[in-house]
């Protein structure tokens, strides 16, 4: 089954190609690079033994999709494309909305066009906002976005929803992320972002490298064992894994629209003191780090109810936090030799 990866050179994109292609489908790449890098391919290559098909554009023009879908023989698409970061979201909402909304419209037109049945959308844990109880489950209400990123995955998954009870011929999964960290053990891929990391593990890897001479920790007055944020880390191959699953869930059903939502997490919180902590554990290096105020938007703690996945999807995070710092590391390491 030919499957095409949009926003397949980023950091969740490309370990999800590895994921696809070792489960015996054909990953197809979409990927305009304007938030990941080139050399991504490369280490696609050193991994898979193989050079993956890769089409330098954007999901904007539905002339483009429509050709990739016949000359691919595309039967499924996993849609990873979208702008992330939460505080450039809040300068540049028409930017974040012409993206992350406007090209899941364009897909979504041209798959019912071109009778593409199998959509993964991905979303993420934001849409929980600050929640009123832990774990999140499925059933756990969606709060109003902190963000015009959290904002757009919400809007997102309302169009997906909306799109299925018209009684479109479509089956989509939405999979809501929690944290993803770690990297391929080959260190041939890993999370490179641009700039300055929006995410934890990057800045302490980077903190830890000397690239950045400090990490600050936002806030230790939370109302948590350690006074700290909580959050579920998973290792981003169970991510990758977890796509898979939930593609070959949605080939086996025997119907034509379908639209159902999981969240894909560990189950388990940690606090941002217990994964600095752990990170100094696994590789021996000191880091770096102060405690400053809180950072306005930050919830106090939001981990993931895992059963629906497990239950329906087969699928479950096996991969230790441990091994996903220790995997960062090697990457950030990798990463600064060139």
């Amino acid at each position: 089954m030919n499957v095409l990866v949009t926003g397949g050179a980023g950091f969740i994109g490309s370990h999800t190609v590895v994921a696809l292609a070792e489960a015996g489908f054909t990953p197809i790449i979409l990927d305009d690079f304007s938030n990941s890098e080139a050399g991504v391919i490369d280490g696609l290559e050193q991994i898979l033994g193989y050079r993956p098909t890769t089409y330098t554009e954007n999901c904007h023009n539905p002339e483009t999709l429509r050709r990739i879908f016949r000359d691919e023989n595309i039967q499924g698409v996993i849609h990873f494309a979208a702008f992330k970061a939460v505080g450039e979201s809040m300068q540049k909402p028409l930017e974040y909305y012409d993206n992350n909304v406007g090209a899941l419209i364009v897909l979504l037109k041209t798959m019912q066009e071109c009778h593409i049945p199998n959509l993964i959308f991905s979303s993420s844990c934001t849409v929980y906002g600050e929640p009123d109880a832990l774990p999140v489950t499925e059933q756990t209400p969606v709060k109003p976005a902190f963000s015009v990123y959290g904002n757009t995955k919400q809007i997102g998954e309302e169009i997906l929803h909306d799109t299925v009870s018209a009684g479109i011929p479509l089956k989509i999964t939405a999979l809501r992320y929690f944290n993803p960290i770690g990297a391929h053990p080959s260190a041939a891929i890993g999370e490179l972002p641009r700039g300055v990391p929006n995410n934890l593990v990057p800045f302490i890897t980077q903190t830890a490298a000397g690239l950045r001479s400090s990490l600050t920790v936002f806030g230790d007055d939370y109302p948590t064992p350690d006074g700290t944020c909580i959050r579920d880390y998973i290792h981003v191959l169970d991510l990758a894994e977890a796509h898979v699953a939930a593609l070959r869930h949605l080939v086996q059903l025997n119907t034509s629209s379908f639209y159902d939502i999981f969240n894909i997490g560990t189950g388990q919180g940690v606090s941002v003191m217990e994964l600095i902590n752990s990170f100094e554990r696994v590789t021996g290096v000191s880091l770096n780090y102060s405690i400053g105020p809180r950072r306005s938007g930050d919830v106090t703690a939001v981990y993931a109810g895992v059963e629906k996945s497990e239950q329906m999807l087969g699928w479950k995070a096996t991969r230790s936090m441990d091994q996903a710092l220790e995997d960062a590391w090697r990457w950030q390491v990798r990463v600064d030799k060139g």
